[in-house]
């Protein structure tokens, strides 16, 4: 049988090169997925559709994220797993970043999981009442631990997020609910190609290809990571199998956060 046949979950950032690859792999699961995004095609708009069912939202806006939960209670009256993959990424110190995009990173990536999860509680409670757990998955990052050059705001987010999950973990576990981070490193996606293509910390005067090389070194496996990777910690976690796997934050950084030293890139 399939790790998830029968549940309904919900992930934000679905269109996301991480999300798109989480709904994939759902899919593959049994489950019944909703993808959650700004917009269908989200920053891969060039993939294939699949047969998960598109919900638009703006983590930032509690009004999307209580419309989001309006149609899962719709159509299913519960939600087994959810996901808040949505994020963002601003490559600037303290003195670059302006408080505009402060705020906006906090907001997508703090207040994004706050509304969702805050949103989604009432239908993971039904969920949870036939005897299995309900499972959140939040995303935090192996920067909310350790410090990548350029990137304040980001971590200052992820280092929210991690205590937010551990908080979650003890307020809702009597519940049924379990709540888990996933803190990945290096990972190929967009966002990844973004900091490849110069800007802040990823720049240097490197060509791509020499930085995706450094990258790799930089790692005691000599690579970094595929969404696929990610994804497959997520569908454990989402999975009954993770049933007593709760406050915990899940590093998968192909060993980078273990070294005594790393490379500044």
């Amino acid at each position: 049988m399939s790790q998830l046949e029968g549940k309904v979950a919900l992930v934000t950032g679905g269109r996301g090169g991480i999300g798109r690859a989480i709904v994939a792999r759902f899919l593959r699961e049994g489950a019944e997925v909703f993808a959650a995004d700004l917009a269908e095609g989200g920053s891969l708009p060039d993939q294939p559709h699949d047969a998960s069912r598109f919900v638009r939202l703006d983590v930032t806006s509690e009004e999307e994220a209580v419309a989001a939960m309006d149609r899962v209670r719709a159509e299913h009256g519960r939600l087994d797993v959810l996901v808040n993959a949505a994020g963002i990424e601003i490559e600037k110190t303290i003195e670059e970043t302006t408080l505009e995009e402060w705020n906006r990173s906090f907001a997508v990536n703090v207040t994004g999981t706050f509304l969702a999860s805050k949103h989604a509680l009432p239908l993971m409670r039904k969920a949870a009442e036939g005897g299995s757990s309900a499972s959140i998955v939040n995303f935090g990052s192996y920067d909310g631990f350790i410090a990548d050059p350029g990137l304040a705001a980001y971590c200052a987010t992820k280092g929210a997020v991690h205590a937010l999950t551990r908080a979650m973990a003890c307020d809702h576990g009597p519940e049924g609910i379990r709540v888990n981070a996933v803190c990945p490193g290096y990972i190929d996606t967009p966002m990844l190609q973004s900091f490849f293509g110069g800007a802040g910390s990823g720049g240097g005067g490197k060509t791509i290809g020499e930085l995706q090389q450094a990258v790799r070194d930089v790692h005691p496996m000599r690579t970094y990571g595929t969404p696929e990777d990610i994804a497959n910690l997520v569908n454990w976690l989402a999975s009954d199998e993770a049933r007593y796997a709760s406050g915990q934050l899940w590093v998968l950084d192909g060993g980078l956060s273990a070294q005594v030293q790393q490379m500044r890139l």
